[in-house]
């Protein structure tokens, strides 16, 4: 089991960045991505990080965010920069129960609490 903790969201103008990050506990050797979930939508990949550090994004983020990782720290970050309103959402990362990237919700055994970017327009 990998414990997720999230912080990094709030509130932001469009055209604006927002770093978000999710620090990491427990196994390892796992994937793993951001997700997020609008009110009345199913949640969305949006991004992820394999173990052997290959990228992944999906069309509407390609280009303005960035996964990266310090191992060190244990942390995955999503850095969003210009931000859109269709950007709103509670953005969850998670990791998968294998190494390699995957998109499906289903391939990811643990989540973090969420946490929540609203971009105004």
């Amino acid at each position: 089991q990998v414990e997720l903790v999230e912080s990094g969201g709030g509130l932001v103008q469009a055209g604006g960045s927002l770093r978000l990050s999710c620090a990491a506990s427990g196994r390892s050797g796992y994937a793993m991505a951001w997700f997020r979930q609008a009110p009345g939508k199913e949640r969305e990949f949006v991004g992820g990080i394999s173990w052997g550090s290959s990228l992944r994004y999906s069309d509407s983020v390609k280009g303005r965010f960035t996964i990266s990782r310090d191992n060190a720290k244990n942390t995955v970050y999503l850095q969003m920069n210009s931000l859109k309103a269709e950007d709103t959402a509670v953005y969850y990362c998670a990791a998968a129960r294998v190494p390699y990237l995957v998109t499906s919700t289903s391939n990811y055994v643990d989540w973090g609490q969420g946490t929540q970017v609203t971009v105004s327009s």
